[in-house]
């Protein structure tokens, strides 16, 4: 394995200094966010960095010891005069469809681009065919594929230990879109990331299913598998960020965003009854739920660390990244689909989509271009 220069486009919280925030262990292992995992890979060098807003270079070339001679104000400048292998895309959706196609036509040969994959389907199209055509693999940062508790939680899956997945279900008040495409994606990929056939949905409102903004609701997924997926992102109570699967021999729920894991077994009793007692009717014996210890993953690194890792595996061996640009592009269908499903008075909605020129403006994107950092501090005075 050989060393690979790293750059971010998009030099805010995400691309920069989120880890920077974390005081408290939790369900993110860091690092976690681009530029950090980047930096402490032993694989990668952090070599560059583009932003159209001074303060964002500035900032970023301080944390990360780059002179301003590598930090760009336009990402095709530093597309051309650096040598970059692999490239993050850490803008908001409203620009990211055009600079994932321009890395990939400069020859960078791995994007890791945030989530949502885009605003419209016929951008995440382009995305993904632009990637493909050049031979550049695409990451999209839906990222608890790339955590270890739900990353064991599909090897279970994969591994048959569960059964036929019956149901996945998520609970995560969230815009569809935007912290969305984390929750469709999950229920995507402990369904065994099979075709969703059909989706029918619910928005927040009669209005806010009218305009293109993101937005909240609640829907239900049919896959080709026969596996079914419920998705609840209006208002949940006490439910926070929990996935349940649920499978024919056995049933993972995950609480409080991995703060707890739960396995548990369908058990049938033993039909030899104790000495002195009656033999066991067979209503006795039917099959109960058993709680078993969660099977911690042995390796327990940054997901940071586990996303570069995967990009390099997806360079030197041709095999898609963990999350790819065709897992963004199905999570955003499934979210304009349950959207359509309201618009269309509540019908059931068949994939793919014909329409592709339909979108969702994702929630990070609706308050303008100003990167969060400035724009709260303008807010502050």
């Amino acid at each position: 394995m050989t060393g690979y220069r790293a750059a971010v486009i998009g030099l805010g919280r995400m691309g920069s200094t989120f880890d920077d925030e974390i005081q408290r262990g939790g369900s993110l292992f860091l690092p976690y966010c681009h530029a950090p995992a980047y930096e402490a890979s032993p694989h990668t060098e952090l070599v560059a960095g583009a932003d159209p807003h001074a303060e964002q270079r500035a900032i970023f070339g301080e944390r990360w010891g780059l002179s301003s001679d590598h930090l760009y104000a336009d990402h095709k400048e530093m597309l051309e005069k650096e040598d970059i292998d692999v490239v993050s895309v850490t803008t908001t959706a409203k620009f990211r469809a055009r600079i994932v196609q321009d890395a990939a036509l400069a020859g960078v040969k791995a994007i890791w681009a945030e989530k949502p994959i885009s605003f419209s389907l016929e951008e995440a199209d382009a995305m993904v065919s632009t990637c493909a055509e050049a031979g550049a693999a695409l990451a999209v940062n839906c990222a608890r594929r790339w955590n270890p508790f739900y990353h064991e939680a599909r090897q279970m899956v994969e591994g048959g230990e569960l059964g036929a997945i019956l149901q996945v279900t998520v609970y995560a008040q969230s815009g569809i879109s935007h912290n969305g495409s984390h929750a469709i994606d999950i229920i995507r990929y402990m369904a065994g990331d099979g075709k969703v056939d059909w989706v029918f949905a619910e928005m927040e409102s009669d209005e806010a299913a009218a305009r293109d903004e993101d937005l909240s609701g609640n829907g239900y997924l049919a896959f080709a598998n026969g596996a079914r997926g419920y998705y609840r992102s209006t208002a949940s109570g006490a439910a926070g960020w929990e996935v349940d699967v649920i499978g024919e021999r056995a049933r993972v729920r995950v609480l409080d965003s991995v703060g707890q894991c739960h396995l548990l077994r369908l058990e049938t009793p033993s039909e030899k009854a104790p000495s002195g007692t009656r033999t066991l009717s067979s209503r006795a014996r039917s099959p109960l739920p058993a709680e078993y210890p969660f099977p911690w993953p042995v390796r327990m690194q940054g997901m940071g660390l586990t996303i570069v890792d995967d990009l390099i595996n997806a360079i030197e061996t041709g095999q898609p990244p963990r999350c790819s640009g065709e897992d963004g592009r199905d999570a955003l269908e499934v979210a304009v689909a349950m959207r359509e499903s309201h618009r269309r008075g509540g019908v059931r909605v068949d994939l793919p989509i014909q329409d592709r020129s339909l979108q969702i403006r994702s929630l990070e994107a609706i308050r303008g271009d100003l990167p969060a950092r400035i724009r709260r501090q303008m807010e502050q005075g």
